[in-house]
């Protein structure tokens, strides 16, 4: 498969292209041809982005604010609207960027799952499920729908309808950016690359998943025949109840769009599906180079590996190669803050939760899960005393300051929750970012297996670093009285 061939596929569904994409050619060593400079006019650059949509307004993906007036949106194969769409979903979109780089026009945007279909296991310590045979990796930055309860993993139900939207990372993995409960009767998807074809009994395999396309439409494909290897979105509204396998409706060749033009304007975050070196790398399936004069940013080349998530963006050269000008390393988001806002500075794009300082920036998720209901939510919406959800990093290292990934207002509640890196330890207690966390006798102490252990063993095992998760209730802006406290993996 060429790279522009490559990179058409990546367009029709972003998703969809990062599985077939693992462990795949792409430039090899090809010469690489530099793009042309972008216009230096206001009109911008044709441009395209992939990645999760950060919120709207009209819609922000990969920080840059597109406007949509004129927008044709295309919802999983099918005509729709801007508000069939929500924050953390994946899309397409193609348009203008602007030469400023923060906003654009939007011509079309398109969202298509990554999967849909019945759960069918579920591992909260490990933090995944599985949906018709694929494996879906649940992170710091998964949204959830606020209709499951609580509005997490521990919301979702084996045998409940999902739906997921996120990225392939270089096993073939979903790492999910957002999973919403869909109703009884939805038609079921999957994408990937077909393998075990067996055509003389009309089944393939999508990894585990076994489709039967006995009675399905067939739709792209030469000739009408499937082969091993071809990207595929099957579609059906039921499973065999004796064998499991899905009973396809239809099966498509996700192939056919127009390929990217040479300079055009790319910006797509994704993980590092192959990786040669920092000059010859995919992300979600799209070849990558940098050059020297690549701007990095959260670290810098040596940083560069498989399954490391990045946002790359830069021009398309002739061989359908993104010459990357900026190079942000996405790295893990392992702090969270549930509290009451403690005061709110939206001229300075900052707040304070536990009497920690919380900054936001154009890469920041938002969305209200409140009473409320405002959308697009922004800082300035957020009034001290709001309860609220803060996932991120601590960001400048050693700052004590929070860079929030995920900001979600919820509904009041009296529970504070901390989760980040131990600091110092004191006598029965502890300290994460400068908030000391209080334990007494009637404090439950729990390993990372969620097994309950003694007060003894948690001080025996704690130490500076340690990843540990408490909730409680908020005796001062910087105190918690922990009524649980939990070591945590870092994922």
């Amino acid at each position: 498969m060429n790279a522009l061939r490559a990179f058409a596929l990546l367009l029709l569904s972003f998703p969809l292209f990062a599985i077939s994409a693992c462990g795949g050619g792409s430039s090899g060593g090809a010469a690489v041809t530099p793009p042309p400079p972008p216009p230096t006019g206001g009109i911008g650059r044709n441009g395209v982005a992939v990645g999760p949509i950060g919120t709207f307004g009209s819609i922000v993906v990969n920080g840059v604010h597109y406007e949509t007036d004129t927008a044709v949106f295309t919802i999983n194969d099918a005509p729709g609207t801007q508000d069939d769409l929500r924050v953390g979903d994946i899309v397409t979109v193609r348009g203008t960027i602007d030469d400023n780089g923060t906003t654009g026009t939007a011509d079309d945007v398109t969202f298509d799952d990554s999967v849909k279909g019945p759960v069918e296991s579920i591992d909260t310590l490990a933090s995944r499920l599985v949906v018709l045979g694929q494996t879906v990796l649940v992170r710091p930055d998964t949204s959830f729908d606020d209709s499951f309860s609580p509005a997490s993993l521990d919301g979702v139900s084996v045998g409940q309808i999902v739906e997921v939207s996120g990225q392939f990372d270089a096993n073939g993995d979903i790492v999910a950016t957002r999973i919403e409960p869909k109703p009884a009767g939805t038609q079921f998807e999957v994408h990937g690359t077909v393998s075990n074809l067996d055509d003389v009994n009309l089944r393939f395999n999508i990894k585990t998943l076994v489709v039967d396309y006995s009675n399905a439409v067939l739709d792209n494909f030469p000739n009408g025949q499937i082969s091993n290897g071809d990207f595929v979105e099957a579609k059906g509204i039921a499973l065999d109840v004796v064998t499991g396998d899905l009973l396809a409706t239809s099966v498509e060749l996700e192939a056919l769009v127009p390929a990217a033009n040479d300079g055009d304007h790319v910006e797509i975050e994704g993980f590092i599906t192959r990786f040669v070196s920092a000059q010859d790398f995919d992300v979600a399936g799209l070849p990558v180079t940098s050059t020297p004069t690549t701007v990095f940013e959260g670290g810098d080349a040596n940083d560069l590996g498989l399954n490391i998530k990045v946002e790359a963006e830069g021009e398309i050269d002739s061989n359908g190669v993104l010459v990357a000008t900026k190079i942000d390393i996405r790295r893990a988001k392992a702090v969270r803050a549930t509290a009451n806002a403690d005061s709110v500075d939206a001229a300075n794009d900052s707040l304070v939760v536990l009497g920690i300082t919380v900054t936001v920036d154009a890469l920041t998720r938002f969305e209200d899960k409140s009473n409320a209901d405002v959308d697009p939510l922004t800082l300035s919406d957020i009034n001290a005393g709001d309860y609220l959800e803060i996932r991120g990093d601590e960001f400048p290292a050693g700052s004590g300051t929070i860079l929030a990934t995920i900001f979600e207002r919820e509904d009041p509640d009296a529970e504070a929750i901390l989760q980040g890196f131990v600091e110092t330890i004191g006598n029965l207690s502890f300290t994460i970012l400068g908030v000391t966390i209080q334990t007494n006798g009637a404090t439950v102490f729990r390993d990372v297996n969620d097994n309950v252990i003694s007060e003894m063993d948690f001080f025996d095992q704690v130490v500076p670093n340690s990843l540990v998760k408490a909730k409680g209730s908020e005796i001062s802006d910087t105190t918690i009285a922990a009524t649980e406290v939990e070591f945590e993996l870092e994922f």
